[in-house]
C-alpha cells in the first residue's frame, strides 16, 4: 500500500505516525519516486509565483491549488507547524514596466493593486495563505550578492552593461528540461544577443535607463534577470537544499533550468530542489486559452459571472495535475450539482472526523485528486456523510472558508407549491399542471428531486431569479 501508518495514527505529530510513503512524480527524473522530506519536522517547498501586473488567469490558479493540496496533505501527514511553503510574488518585470508607461501610473501603486487582486483571488478558491509570500523586490541586495559570486567563481560574466551566466560552465545544464544544446537554442524564450559568449547564456543583472526601476550595483545602476529572485528568495528562506520546487510546465524551460544552473553553481554544497512538480497546462473547451480565441478568462470573470469559488475548485482537482485541464460551462454545472447535493447532506456536521486512509492513500500516490473525488461519490452513495466532509476538507472542499454558499437561495415556498401541486395532481390524476410546474422551475435553472415522501428544490449554475418572478 502507498499509505502505511502505525496503529496510533496522530496527524499532528510526527513523532506518534510513521511516515507515509508518498510517491510524487520527480520531473528531475521524469518519474515517480518515493518522497522522504530532508527534516519531517521541517518540511520545506517553493512555489512560482505570479508576475504582477495583471489579474491572475484560470491557468494561473492551477499550480495554486495543486500546492494548496500538497501543503493540507503535508500539514496532515507531518503536522501543522513542520511545514513551510514559500510562494513568490515577481514585482520586477518589463510587462510591469509597461503597464506602468501605458496606464501612467507608479509600479508601486500597479503592483500592491495586483498583489491584492491575486491574494483575494486565491482565497476565493478556497487556498491557504503560504507561510511565506516574498517579494522579488526585498531581495535585490541578496540577489546582487548571487551574482558577486558567480564571476568570482567563473559562473558567469560581464558584457556591455550586462551580467550574464555562463551555461557551458555547468555540466548539468539542460538535465532538468531533458533538452539538447540544438533544442534549447531554438527555444522561442532563448534571447539571442551581440554580447552574449554563447547563445544559451542569460541575464543576471541588465542597465535599466532613467525612465526605469533600478538599483545600484557593481555593473552600474540596472535590474535582476527574472531567473534570479528564486535562486535568492529560496535560499534565503529554505536553505541550499530543499524538498519540493514546483510550477506549471511552462516553466520548466527555461526559467527553471536557470534557477537550478544559478543556484547550484553559487551554492555548490547544496542540492537546490530534491524534488520538482510541473502541472499541465489548462484548455477552454478542448483549445489552448487564448484572447484571440474569446475564451480567455480571468479567476475574477468567473467569479463575477456567478461561479462559486469552491465549484471552479472542484472542476480542477477533477483532474490529475500532469494531465492537460479542459474548462467547460458543463463541468462546472455537473461541479455545482454535486457540491450543493453534498452541502445539502453535510450541513449540520460542525467537527468532522479525521480523513480516511484511503484519502490518504490516493493523495500519496501522486496526489491523486480525482480518486479523492471519486471516494467522495462513494461516501455520499454510501450516506457516510461525516466522513465525505472530513475527506473534502483533505483536498480543501467543504471548509469553513467556503460559508456554505450553497444556501443563498431561499426556494421553500416553490417546494411547498410543488407539492401542494402533486398532491392534486395525485387526486385527479391530471399531471399537466404539475409537469408546466416542473419546466418552469427547470427552465429557471432548479433542479427537482421528487422522492415519495418529499420534494427539494437545489439551484445550478444556470439559476436565473428573475425566471421565477411570475411562476406562482
Amino acid at each position: 500500500m502507498a499509505f502505511d501508518l502505525t496503529v496510533t495514527y496522530s496527524p499532528k505529530s510526527v513523532q506518534k505516525a510513521k511516515m507515509s510513503k508518498i510517491k510524487l512524480h520527480n520531473s528531475k527524473v521524469r518519474k515517480k519516486e518515493i518522497f522522504e522530506p530532508i527534516d519531517p519536522s521541517n518540511v520545506r517547498i517553493y512555489l512560482c509565483g505570479p508576475t504582477v501586473y495583471d489579474r491572475a488567469h484560470l491557468g494561473n490558479a492551477r499550480n495554486v491549488i495543486l500546492f494548496d493540496v500538497l501543503f493540507r496533505f503535508f500539514r496532515e501527514i507531518y503536522g501543522d507547524n513542520n511545514v513551510k511553503y514559500v510562494r513568490n510574488f515577481t514585482d520586477i518585470d518589463d510587462k510591469i514596466n509597461q503597464r506602468a508607461k501605458d496606464l501612467g501610473r507608479e509600479i508601486q501603486v500597479i503592483t500592491d493593486e495586483t498583489i491584492a487582486w491575486y491574494l483575494e483571488d486565491m482565497s476565493l478558491l478556497g487556498n491557504l495563505l503560504p507561510n511565506e509570500m516574498p517579494r522579488a523586490t526585498d531581495y535585490v541586495a541578496k540577489m546582487i550578492k548571487i551574482i558577486e559570486d558567480l564571476v568570482q567563481s567563473g559562473h558567469a560574466y560581464e558584457a556591455e552593461g550586462h551580467v550574464l551566466f555562463s551555461v557551458k560552465s555547468f555540466e548539468d545544464y539542460g538535465k532538468l528540461s531533458g533538452r539538447s544544446i540544438e533544442d534549447m537554442i531554438a527555444g522561442a524564450r532563448v534571447e539571442i544577443a551581440p554580447y552574449k559568449a554563447d547563445p544559451l547564456d542569460f541575464v543576471l543583472w541588465k542597465p535599466s535607463s532613467n525612465d526605469l526601476p533600478g538599483w545600484q550595483s557593481p555593473w552600474g545602476r540596472g535590474r535582476p534577470g527574472w531567473h534570479l529572485e528564486c535562486s535568492a528568495m529560496s535560499h534565503d528562506l529554505l536553505g541550499d537544499t530543499f524538498d519540493i520546487h514546483g510550477g506549471g510546465n511552462d516553466l520548466i524551460f527555461p526559467h527553471h533550468e536557470n534557477e537550478l544552473a544559478q543556484s547550484k553553481c553559487c551554492f555548490p554544497s547544496g542540492g537546490f530542489a530534491n524534488f520538482w512538480l510541473h502541472n499541465e497546462m489548462l484548455q477552454v473547451d478542448g483549445k489552448k486559452m487564448s484572447k484571440s480565441l474569446g475564451n480567455f478568462f480571468t479567476v475574477r470573470d468567473l467569479i463575477d459571472k456567478g461561479f462559486p469559488g469552491e465549484v471552479i475548485r472542484f472542476v480542477f482537482l477533477s483532474t490529475h495535475y500532469r494531465k492537460p485541464m479542459d474548462w467547460t460551462q458543463e463541468k462546472a454545472n455537473q461541479a455545482d450539482t454535486i457540491m450543493r447535493r453534498w452541502y445539502d447532506k453535510c450541513r449540520d456536521i460542525k467537527n468532522a472526523t479525521k480523513p480516511s486512509s484511503e484519502a490518504t492513500e490516493l493523495l500519496s500516490d501522486d496526489l491523486n485528486t480525482p480518486g479523492v473525488i471519486a471516494l467522495l461519490h462513494k461516501h455520499f452513495q454510501n450516506k457516510n456523510f461525516v466522513q465525505l466532509k472530513a475527506d473534502a476538507n483533505l483536498i480543501g472542499l467543504m471548509t469553513p472558508e467556503f460559508n456554505d454558499w450553497s444556501v443563498n437561495f431561499d426556494l421553500s415556498k416553490f417546494e411547498t407549491a410543488l407539492t401542494e401541486v402533486r398532491s392534486e395532481a395525485m387526486a385527479t390524476r391530471n399531471f399537466g399542471r404539475l409537469d408546466d410546474l416542473k419546466e418552469k422551475l427547470s427552465d429557471a435553472g432548479v433542479e427537482v428531486q421528487m422522492t415519495k415522501d418529499n420534494i427539494k428544490l437545489i439551484p445550478t449554475l444556470k439559476f436565473d431569479l428573475a425566471k421565477l418572478e411570475h411562476i406562482l
